[in-house]
């Protein structure tokens, strides 16, 4: 087993990306690429407890360990549920009725 591993941190938001290359010691965990990437630093905003992440889009927790090359993918709050948003459109796209009185 190496000694240590390279793995990438990725925060993407509309205007920019937020990237770090890293290498950490073997067993390193999600937790630990994330705080040594300076993420919370640079995105106060975004709550330690309260983030979501995933490793190549598949959800992970934040013990979870990495290997190399994984790129650990910290994901924004949703701004709306994705079902209330189809119910919305679907909405829209409804043909409004005229009613003969």
């Amino acid at each position: 087993m190496p000694e240590r591993i390279r793995v990438s941190v990725v925060f993407a938001e509309p205007a920019r990306i937020f990237l770090r290359e890293l290498e950490l010691p073997a067993g390193a965990s999600v937790a630990d690429a994330i705080e040594a990437s300076g993420f919370h630093a640079a995105h106060p905003s975004c709550p330690p407890d309260d983030v979501q992440v995933g490793v190549f889009a598949r959800k992970v927790r934040m013990d979870a360990r990495l290997r190399e090359g994984d790129r650990v993918e910290i994901y924004r709050p949703l701004k709306i549920d994705p079902k209330e948003a189809r119910r919305k459109r679907a909405r829209k796209k409804e043909p409004s009725r005229i009613v003969d009185g």
